[in-house]
């Protein structure tokens, strides 16, 4: 309520409601708390749950509970400490793609408060992979699995975009515990062409072929690799994706992206409806479940999905477990609701198992 009451208009009002500069200060600051380790203690002590009902082991990854942090809103990594203290269970950093890029013209985030949700054109805006290895390599182990994302660099054609994944992933192997394969952003021309059967089959082959060459080298496993799809796929396209997935030997599946859809709007945000980009919050939410379901039914429950959007609690994350979801993911509720929404979350489903 703290959030919501005092916190949460202020951020809102910042900068006449620019969103993007509201996310940097916040983000900012969890950096400057992330070198601070009294303040990391303390929001640990005050935000975070932990207990061993919750852990779970995923694809050969131990997690210390199954509420995670989403991709895009650390891209660079730069606060880690600080999310592990608010107590998320896993934490995916990124996207990151091989060459540095600004990502596309500001503003390129915005708000519609009355639908809960965001839409993004943020355009893999990052530092480039190479940045992000060496501020990892300065890192002590953290006390969750790092996820990173991967995805196509802007500059890249789309028949060169395998070897730019490659380069990615070589830069990043000896840092992430797992690897998504972001093949879904809306934002970045070319990205969901990935998507299609033949190109997503050569992709995940030449990355698992590179995935076993450099734990060799390294002697050490594998890195499991995860996909993550967009919400939009029909049926029949789900299925063809799986079917690669499968085929190639990845680990897990992340669902959903953002979507391109705007149903479920609230009557006040149609007219920032209008922006393109990327939908998530509360509307993505039903969309999500359906992916989910899908994928758990289509997979026999054998392959393990981390459930994305809409999760702005308790009722939120059970449905997504109920479809099917063996992990989740905050980025949007996290907004919304605030950076307690982990820990609550998991002291609800402490109380309801």
């Amino acid at each position: 309520m703290f959030y919501k009451r005092l916190i949460r208009p202020v951020l809102f009002r910042m900068h006449g409601g620019d969103a993007e500069t509201a996310h940097e200060r916040a983000l900012a600051a969890l950096t400057w708390l992330s070198r601070w380790r009294p303040g990391l203690r303390a929001w640990e002590r005050l935000l975070a749950c932990r207990h061993p009902a919750l852990e779970r082991t995923v694809f050969g990854l131990r997690f210390p509970n199954p509420i995670g942090l989403a991709a895009g809103m650390d891209k660079d990594g730069v606060a880690l400490p600080a999310w592990m203290a608010l107590g998320f269970g896993h934490v995916e950093v990124g996207t990151v793609t091989a060459a540095a890029q600004p990502g596309n013209p500001r503003p390129r985030l915005f708000r519609l408060p009355a639908s809960q949700a965001l839409i993004n054109r943020m355009g893999f805006n990052n530092a480039g992979a190479a940045a992000l290895a060496a501020r990892l390599a300065t890192r002590p182990p953290l006390p969750a699995p790092l996820g990173i994302s991967i995805g196509k660099s802007k500059r890249a054609p789309l028949e060169q975009a395998v070897e730019d994944y490659l380069r990615s992933f070589r830069l990043l192997f000896d840092y992430g515990a797992y690897f998504a394969i972001n093949v879904s952003s809306p934002n970045t021309p070319g990205v969901r062409a990935l998507q299609d059967q033949a190109r997503l089959r050569e992709l995940l082959i030449a990355l698992q072929s590179e995935n076993r060459r450099l734990a060799h080298e390294r002697d050490t496993h594998p890195r499991p690799i995860l996909v993550k799809l967009a919400p939009d796929l029909a049926e029949p396209a789900l299925a063809q994706a799986l079917e690669v997935c499968a085929e190639t030997g990845v680990a897990g599946i992340i669902a959903t992206n953002t979507t391109i859809c705007r149903d479920g709007l609230a009557p006040a945000d149609h007219a920032r409806a209008a922006e393109s980009g990327g939908l998530s919050g509360r509307p993505l939410h039903p969309l999500a479940l359906r992916v989910v379901r899908f994928v758990a039914r289509e997979s026999g429950g054998r392959l393990p999905i981390i459930g994305v959007g809409g999760i702005f609690g308790l009722d939120d994350a059970q449905r997504m477990f109920d479809a099917g979801a063996t992990l989740l993911q905050v980025y949007t509720g996290l907004v919304y609701e605030g950076p307690g929404l982990p820990g609550r979350i998991c002291r609800g489903l402490l109380r309801a198992s």
